[in-house]
């Protein structure tokens, strides 16, 4: 829904509407967790510190589905011109939430990778996954949180592909095989840094490549 509100209902709106509608959106989104285990659960979350061996296994997988991301945006997708067309969209976007310049893309770029990528896991593996948990087998769990991570990923490839183009679903694919790997190593560690690691790694290789488009 907030993916749906910023990134596609306001589509062309100003800028600033664009950013307050993420940042209201996301907010609620990432405040429900907390709200929902202090106050209906009334439990405190805790945080466990990660051990190398989960270090280890998150950072090498981000560096694989980094480095595969690479090799096929550099030797398939760009020689064939399959990004020409996204690439004016993406522009488009970029421009019209603000931050079209390089130090504006650098900056959103570590906060995403950094930061984003944190609360991502948090909402997604910590909540989503964790509550379901409680109530499900791990496959299902397992499954049912990771397609709900890649569901809005399919919006906003489909806004720059369309929704028949196989790369929308490939991605999407693509995120939901990462999304259940991340629920795996957070249940085998019962920490989040291990997989916060491994996503801070993709998404940095997203806008490595998102800058190739722009720039």
């Amino acid at each position: 829904m907030v993916t749906w509100l910023y990134f596609i209902a306001l589509d062309g709106a100003a800028p600033w509407l664009q950013q307050a509608a993420a940042v209201t959106g996301k907010t609620v989104q990432f405040g429900l967790p907390v709200v929902w285990v202090w106050l209906v659960q009334r439990q405190r979350p805790q945080w466990q510190w990660p051990s190398g061996q989960g270090l280890l296994t998150g950072g090498l997988f981000g560096l694989a589905v980094a480095a595969a991301m690479l090799a096929l945006y550099f030797s398939v997708l760009k020689p064939t011109g399959e990004f020409d067309e996204p690439a004016n969209a993406i522009r488009a976007k970029i421009a019209a939430l603000g931050v079209g310049s390089p130090a504006a893309y650098f900056l959103l770029a570590c906060f995403y990778a950094a930061i984003h990528s944190l609360l991502e896991e948090y909402h997604w593996r910590w909540f989503v996954f964790g509550q379901l948990a409680r109530c499900c087998k791990l496959p299902a769990a397992i499954f049912i949180s990771s397609a709900a991570f890649a569901a809005h990923h399919v919006l906003v490839l489909a806004h720059f592909f369309t929704i028949a183009s196989p790369w929308t679903w490939l991605g999407s694919a693509g995120v939901a095989i990462g999304g259940a790997t991340w629920a795996w190593l957070y249940q085998r560690e019962g920490s989040l840094f291990a997989p916060w690691l491994s996503h801070a790694i993709v998404d940095a290789a997203i806008f490595a490549i998102g800058y190739t488009l722009l720039h």
